[in-house]
């Protein structure tokens, strides 16, 4: 990443209220950019939008993506040279609950942002956010390559592999010849401070740590693919960048953690437990949650080699920093500046192991 290149530079960046969407919106201010977010209210309460006061930090429209003239308004003013698309419906669980939401969101939602963007004359670089779970799923063991099969069981996870499938259309029948180098981007399962999201691993666990409650997981063998949240966002960054002067990474990608990152959500809990202290404690309660993939993990060589792009912090590292940050916002601390410095130390250990 190149603070130069960032300094300055019109971004677009959809769901920005949003866990990711908040980080990245950090991230892009701390490199000088202006960020024009779109998105829906905040997604929880507490938010990371809320609680960084980004609101105040950056050019913010809310508004819903299935509104294609609002969107249309919004990017146009915006006139960026770079788009991140983030907003989506995240969950999996809210995809069996709400399917047709799940698709309208996720499918046409995409349809509208591309739809006006080959439109944009001063773009030039498109980073469209899906998921580590678009990929058919046989659980044979084998970490997913960015060639092998689209697919999903559930909602959730069909809606992104056809967000891939409308993104590789569009590459080809308007984007490309435009000028416009539009990327997809699939990571895997991502921590950090400042995620509050219903039946997901970490914020189910912080709440019931801090709180004194033994935590209950309803799946401690399920295997996948663990990272901080800035990992997958020093990928999207860098590759919205490269982007800009080449068609070369006009491609899908996966940014995922190393090999011995991939581990159970049980091994997560006990990490977890250990870092936040106390009389953390979890057990494994029975649930008639909807089927989730057992066994889920990512291939990067792609991203290592030709982006250099590579993990920098470990899973412990990962589960320490955000057991770090929930606590200090619990202490009342000013979390904007603790994101920065969260930055800062991530931005300085790549730098030391990229020399």
């Amino acid at each position: 990443m190149s603070p130069g290149f960032w300094r300055g530079r019109k971004v677009f960046l959809t769901g920005h209220t949003g866990f990711k969407g908040s980080w990245l919106a950090i991230w892009l201010g701390h490199l000088g950019a202006e960020v024009h977010g779109y998105a829906l209210q905040p997604p929880t309460q507490p938010s990371l939008f809320e609680i960084a006061g980004l609101g105040q930090r950056l050019a913010s429209t809310l508004g819903d993506i299935r509104d294609m003239a609002g969107l249309a308004a919004a990017m146009r003013a915006a006139a960026p040279e770079v788009i991140f698309h983030l907003a989506a419906q995240p969950l999996v669980g809210e995809g069996y609950r709400d399917p047709v939401g799940t698709y309208a969101t996720n499918v046409m939602g995409t349809v509208n942002l591309l739809e006006i963007a080959k439109t944009l004359p001063t773009l030039r670089s498109l980073v469209v956010i899906t998921t580590d779970k678009c990929y058919a799923n046989p659980e044979t063991g084998q970490p997913f390559r960015e060639n092998d099969p689209l697919g999903g069981v559930d909602p959730y996870s069909s809606s992104k592999a056809c967000t891939e499938l409308v993104c590789a259309a569009y590459r080809q029948s308007f984007l490309a010849a435009a000028g416009i180098r539009l990327a997809t981007a699939r990571a895997g399962n991502v921590i950090g401070g400042g995620d509050w999201a219903a039946n997901r691993l970490v914020p189910d666990l912080l709440r019931d740590f801090a709180a004194g409650r033994t935590a209950q997981l309803r799946n401690p063998r399920a295997v996948r693919p663990w990272q901080h949240v800035l990992e997958p966002l020093a990928g999207y960054l860098m590759l919205a960048e490269a982007g800009h002067g080449s068609a070369d990474f006009a491609q899908a990608w996966n940014f995922g953690p190393e090999a011995a990152d991939c581990v159970s959500t049980g091994s997560v809990a006990d990490l977890l437990a250990d870092a936040w202290g106390d009389t953390a404690a979890w057990q494994h309660v029975a649930s008639d949650f909807p089927h989730e993939a057992g066994l889920l993990s990512l291939d990067a060589d792609a991203a290592k080699k030709i982006l250099k792009w590579r993990p920098i912090w470990s899973l412990k590292e990962a589960i320490r920093q955000t057991a770090a940050w929930h606590r200090a916002w619990l202490a009342g601390a000013d979390m904007h500046a603790l994101c920065l410095a969260q930055i800062a130390e991530y931005e300085q250990q790549r730098e030391q192991q990229q020399r």
